[in-house]
């Protein structure tokens, strides 16, 4: 008799979040590792490093890599003011958005990027279409994220290095928040995030944001018991109503952006000396280096 076949690991990378992270890692020590034509690289090798750590560290069965496609997205639509606040790319970073989409196909890694969409949503959307056949991880820096946690999904967020991550299960996340992650959105709404530029309530923190939704359950709930707040939160709520909905509209990730992939497409392959080749001939190095002091090829 054979032994029951253990489930796939999926592997989402959130590739904007890993890029950001490279660039400014080494951009503050004015490193940027030029090319052979002066074109800086610390960002896509940074990410590329950060992802083949991450493929040796966690040994995933499946990979798939997520990006933003243009500053322009839904949530722009619904709010003027949303990522308004956030200064535009270093002119040093903007060669590289292409550049580390190029190195994933390079490196065999699926890309996926929906315009109109965040990155955060195509990995909402994987997580959905995939949770029922695969065990996933995901890797990034954004705690709203944390509404993706379920029995099959993980998300580590990174915290120092290649290889450090502060990882949430659905257990701790549940212990932590005494909350399902599907009722983060609405803690959200009421905190707003000042990183993406929307208000929530102005005058309710986070600490108040969580009991609300701890004590009423969802943004319905606390309206509909509204009698049982002080006169001071009823108050800041009524005057921010509309802003109230339309934050919890922002922070909700959409979890149904159509994705034509199955999972046998996201396999990880073995990498050979087609990808030394590739690395070499675009003149990452040091990512090179990185490669086979990981996965070495004979």
């Amino acid at each position: 008799m054979t032994g029951e076949r253990e489930r796939p690991h999926l592997l989402i990378v959130d590739g904007m979040a890993l890029l950001f992270r490279s660039f400014f890692a080494t951009a503050a020590f004015s490193q940027y590792f030029p090319n052979s034509k002066g074109i800086p690289t610390n960002a896509v090798q940074g990410f590329a490093r950060h992802v083949m750590s991450a493929k040796q560290l966690m040994n995933p069965t499946h990979l798939a890599i997520t990006w933003d496609m243009g500053a322009r997205t839904f949530r722009n639509d619904l709010f003027d003011g949303y990522k308004a606040n956030r200064p535009a790319p270093p002119e040093e970073m903007l060669p590289q958005f292409d550049m580390a989409k190029q190195v994933a196909d390079l490196m065999d890694w699926t890309s996926f990027g929906v315009v109109g969409k965040e990155a955060d949503d195509v990995i909402g959307s994987l997580a959905c279409k995939f949770e029922n056949e695969a065990d996933m991880t995901i890797i990034s820096g954004d705690k709203d994220l944390l509404q993706l946690l379920s029995p099959s999904t993980t998300i580590a967020f990174t915290k120092k290095g290649y290889t450090e991550y502060d990882v949430y299960t659905l257990q701790r996340f549940q212990e932590e928040y005494l909350l399902e992650p599907k009722q983060f959105a609405d803690v959200k709404a009421f905190m707003g995030d000042s990183s993406d530029g929307y208000p929530g309530v102005k005058g309710i923190g986070p600490k108040s944001a969580l009991q609300f939704i701890q004590n009423h359950g969802s943004i319905d709930g606390v309206l509909q018991n509204m009698a049982s707040l002080k006169p001071g939160q009823r108050k800041k709520i009524e005057e921010s109503l509309e802003m109230l909905k339309l934050s919890k509209e922002l922070a909700t990730i959409d979890c149904e952006v159509p994705l034509d992939v199955t999972l046998d497409a996201l396999k990880v392959n073995d990498y050979t000396k087609k990808h030394i080749d590739a690395l070499s001939e675009q003149e990452y190095r040091i990512t090179l280096r990185h490669l086979q002091s990981l996965f070495p090829i004979k």
